[in-house]
């Protein structure tokens, strides 16, 4: 581990250490690592997961993840606009108002 605290020691390292740890460790480490997929792909799969189901938590976390890996401000758009048809409309405008202040924090 680096001498700076990983995001997840940062949220929520105070109170969960070892959940942090495998999160670091386990999750973005082992499982985003996998050769199966590319971080790129993953990261749509898991901006389309965390809208569908609507864990707003995670959102911003994981859409400045996806701009990281790649993934542009016009493809999480569509992502959105497409997930209206099969997630609901409060899912997707919700998502759109969460994206919209991650495009303002990132400057994208």
């Amino acid at each position: 581990m680096t001498d700076k605290p990983s995001t997840a020691h940062k949220a929520f390292g105070d109170v969960a250490p070892a959940l942090a740890d495998i999160t670091d460790n386990v999750l973005f480490g082992d499982v985003w690592q996998r050769p199966g997929l590319s971080p790129r792909d993953r990261s749509l799969i898991t901006v389309a997961s965390l809208i569908s189901l609507y864990r707003v938590n995670e959102l911003p976390f994981h859409l400045k993840k996806a701009l990281e890996n790649g993934i542009t401000r016009d493809e999480l758009i569509e992502v959105i606009t497409h997930l209206a048809f099969y997630s609901g409309w409060p899912t997707a405008s919700t998502a759109l108002t969460i994206a919209r202040r991650v495009f303002e924090e990132t400057g994208v």
